[in-house]
């Protein structure tokens, strides 16, 4: 009897496979498969057609071992760029997808204003990949937080969504409240440089009651995009005060310094 059900359950695990894959054809049917960015047909999941993923410009290496900024020319494993040797920052890495342009702009402000909350997998895999050399297993996943009002006006955190993406995929502990806005911010679209840092200093706290949580942990900051470097470097402070060991910042964007007539990225 044993021996018959053990032959059984190879079958019937064919057959649960075989009537998933007719329901998916039959969905695939109903509801054609489109482009993350637009709403051209697409032959696999979370795919961009042609036009679309020739206008994402990803970031390649090399790259800028503390900026993630790209080299012309390989300078070495660790070099640094000329902007991370004048004034290094305090997170030990950045790393990012693409530049904040083309089909990457499209697709963060569809996922941030326009409710495109099923974004927040194929962009937190795409960060996984680019996050890969320093997110572990031992890593505090840890998105930019939102204050508590506009979290209520807009009903949901897009760096807190890509986060827990990218925990559950490279197995880290994601730790959506260590860190905390406590003085609401004005928006940072529009201000200059100088503008940004001083909006948002003093602007993050961590909890208190959890401090011990960081203490020598290595953690990874989750964003959607990075412009000035404001925000990202009053965050890392926060934390290597609360007691990590070290910070590297993922995000899915990047504002390119070398297209923005000098009021790009500047990290302090």
């Amino acid at each position: 009897m044993h021996s018959e059900i053990k032959h059984l359950i190879p079958i019937r695990e064919k057959l649960t496979s075989f009537s998933h894959g007719v329901q998916r054809v039959t969905l695939n049917a109903l509801l054609p498969l489109r482009c993350l960015c637009c709403d051209t047909r697409v032959g696999s999941e979370d795919g961009l057609c042609p036009v679309c993923w020739h206008g994402m410009p990803f970031i390649e290496k090399p790259v800028c071992y503390r900026l993630g900024t790209p080299f012309s020319f390989d300078l070495g494993e660790q070099a640094w760029s000329p902007r991370a040797i004048a004034s290094p920052p305090d997170f030990e890495r950045l790393r990012s997808v693409a530049f904040y342009e083309g089909s990457a702009q499209n697709l963060i402000l569809a996922f941030k204003f326009a409710g495109r909350r099923e974004l927040a997998r194929p962009m937190g895999k795409w960060m996984n990949g680019a996050g890969r050399e320093f997110l572990r297993t031992d890593s505090v996943i840890v998105p930019v937080p939102l204050h508590w009002s506009r979290l209520l006006s807009r009903r949901f955190n897009q760096s807190a969504a890509l986060a827990q993406v990218i925990a559950k995929e490279c197995g880290g502990d994601y730790e959506p409240d260590l860190l905390r806005r406590s003085k609401r911010t004005r928006r940072q679209v529009g201000l200059s440089a100088k503008e940004r840092h001083k909006n948002v200093r003093s602007a993050f706290t961590f909890d208190k009651n959890r401090a011990g949580q960081f203490n020598g942990r290595h953690v990874v900051l989750i964003d959607d995009v990075i412009t000035t470097g404001s925000t990202i470097a009053a965050c890392t402070k926060t934390l290597l005060a609360a007691g990590a060991s070290s910070v590297d910042v993922l995000t899915f964007a990047l504002a390119d310094p070398s297209r923005n007539n000098g009021d790009g990225m500047v990290v302090p």
